[in-house]
């Protein structure tokens, strides 16, 4: 017994070794380089929970941003001021900016930092192309939209006055402007800087005040997983517009030509990833929406006779369904990729063979009626003559009176070329 014990101790040993955890004290870095979209909301979440649970001394946001969905900015406003640990939201590196919805998030942060070269403003709400809002929404988003900017730089301590004039009048600062107008708090030009300037710090996390202990800390990046990859691609609001108008006209050719298949098929695919991408659909139901569809879409490929065009379209709803429902980082959820692929392999496969006995049976010569005797062998028992009503043949174990162009004796082997009625016409078998 004590060998086991020794062994059980040995392999737990090695194992501690071989898991890969994370340094004592570090800090956990999330880059966000594109617009603000549901993805960056599912990725920020996902990096402030993880960050939590590993025990973070703090989470840096690395940000270059045009700005973005005002809903998304301001889902990650909230998770920013109810954050467990201290966040600090880095515009970085040079040349990048914080424009438009970049603002909010910016100073929503423990610490707001900037890169040398860097910029930050212009919060002016548009719509989704880009364009000025007009009517009565222009007003009532820009007040909705100052008001928050207001807000957050209250909470925060920073400059009330430009917050509300980078949503009205589109105002913009370099980072030294910046950093005068009390907007951010420190210049650093790169991580390592940052972190030795921050540094001791008082930030509030709730309502309790934390000192920073980050310099000299290693930092651990943390990367988009390959659901949130993919949306934030398609939550780009010229992709987000075209999957839409994409959408809405497969399906509109659908319903004035039924039968295409491929225009509707196409067409739900898109409308789900477009309302998806426009945070208008919430990402798990589009996952369980495009599951369903994709059973549908396989189940239906069974019964009617559209040469596969379904069945594809089923196999790639499956897979984009079940990688927006289960690529999540809770591990009562996981799945594995590989996993979707053979399983969408696997259902592809079993569709295309059921498919493929469907088209044969379609094609395969009748076996029963009249139509199933064409092409028989039979042999002549009365002799045929043409003309002649009185011969007759035996063909599937049954007599038949029959007909022949030439004149063929008893005994022969004979072809079944056409059924009149009872009677067959027959040829001398080659």
């Amino acid at each position: 017994m004590r060998w086991r014990s020794a062994l059980l101790l040995l392999a737990g040993a090695a194992l501690a070794l071989g898991a890969e955890a994370p340094p004592a004290r570090y800090v956990s870095l999330l880059t966000v380089d594109g617009t603000i979209n549901p993805a960056v909301v599912d990725y920020i979440q996902e990096g402030l929970a993880r960050a939590r649970d590993e025990g973070a001394a703090a989470v840096v946001i690395q940000l270059d941003t045009p700005g973005g969905l005002l809903d998304s900015a301001q889902i990650i406003v909230k998770d920013l001021l109810a954050a467990p640990l201290p966040v600090i939201v880095y515009v970085a590196p040079g040349g990048a900016g914080a424009t438009s919805a970049g603002v909010f998030v910016t100073i929503a942060a423990n610490v707001a930092a900037m890169a040398p070269g860097t910029n930050i403003g212009s919060a002016h709400p548009v719509d989704g192309s880009g364009g000025d809002i007009g009517g009565d929404m222009r007003e009532k988003v820009e007040n909705f939209a100052a008001t928050l900017s207001k807000t957050i730089a209250q909470h925060r301590g920073r400059n009330v006055e430009w917050a509300e004039k980078a949503v009205r009048e589109s105002v913009s600062a370099t980072e030294q402007e910046a950093l005068q107008l009390g907007v951010i708090d420190v210049i650093a030009a790169d991580l390592p800087e940052l972190l030795a300037k921050i540094d001791g710090r008082e930030v509030a996390i709730g309502r309790e005040k934390v000192k920073l202990a980050v310099a000299g800390a290693a930092v651990v990046p943390l990367e988009m997983r390959l659901k949130q990859k993919v949306l934030n691609v398609l939550a780009h609001p010229n992709v987000a517009y075209l999957l839409m108008m994409a959408g809405i006209l497969g399906l509109y050719l659908e319903f004035t030509h039924p039968g295409l298949f491929f225009p509707g098929i196409a067409g739900g695919i898109c409308l789900l990833l477009g309302l998806t991408a426009m945070q208008i659909l919430p990402i798990n139901y589009s996952g369980l929406a495009l599951i369903g569809l994709g059973l549908a879409l396989l189940v239906a490929e069974l019964f009617l006779p559209t040469f596969g065009i379904v069945g594809v379209g089923g196999i790639v709803a499956f897979v984009l369904g079940s990688l927006l429902l289960f690529d999540t980082p809770e591990s009562t959820v996981v799945l594995d990729p590989s996993l979707v692929v053979a399983a969408a392999a696997t259902i592809g496969l079993f569709s295309l063979y059921v498919g493929a006995l469907v088209l044969r049976s379609q094609r395969a010569r009748p076996l029963l009626g009249g139509e199933g005797l064409v092409g028989e062998i039979g042999d002549v028992r009365a002799a045929l003559r043409p003309g002649a009503r009185d011969g007759w043949i035996l063909v599937h174990g049954e007599n038949w009176s029959a007909d022949a162009e030439e004149p063929i004796e008893v005994g022969a082997r004979v072809e079944v070329v056409a059924v009149d009625g009872l009677r067959l016409r027959v040829r001398r078998a080659r």
